[in-house]
């Protein structure tokens, strides 16, 4: 399972970093591919990063790039999003995602919500002009 945190109310230009830690409950649990996603009251469930857990590699939707930084902590199983110079359009539910198992996410996929087969609860995150 995942659980997030981090969420709250931050002014417009603000800072805020969300957390996802995966545990298994005793049992293995192999993280493949691990993202963020985000949904505003509403709207569809958006892609916001993604990050490679063997290797780190990343990736970003448009509208957060080079302000939001997505990392991952192996040992402590725990994913990161620092959001930085944050904006109103920012505000939604934010859902960390994990793809556990044998298969793995290609690059062209890791923005498809249904590629991901753990999710966390949300974490509201509410930017204020």
């Amino acid at each position: 399972q995942l659980q997030a945190s981090g969420g709250g109310l931050v002014q417009a230009g603000g800072s805020l970093r969300l957390s996802c830690t995966a545990s298994a409950s005793g049992r293995a649990f192999s993280i493949n591919n691990m993202g963020w996603f985000r949904q505003a009251p509403g709207k569809e469930r958006e892609f916001v990063a993604h990050i490679r857990w063997s290797g780190g590699a990343t990736d970003y939707a448009d509208s957060v790039k080079g302000r939001f930084t997505i990392s991952r902590d192996v040992p402590k199983n725990t994913m990161y999003l620092q959001m930085n110079f944050l904006k109103p359009e920012d505000t939604a539910s934010y859902y960390c995602a994990a793809r556990s198992g044998s298969v793995r996410i290609i690059t062209s996929a890791v923005g498809r919500p249904d590629m991901y087969n753990v999710w966390g609860q949300g974490t509201l995150v509410t930017v204020s002009s």
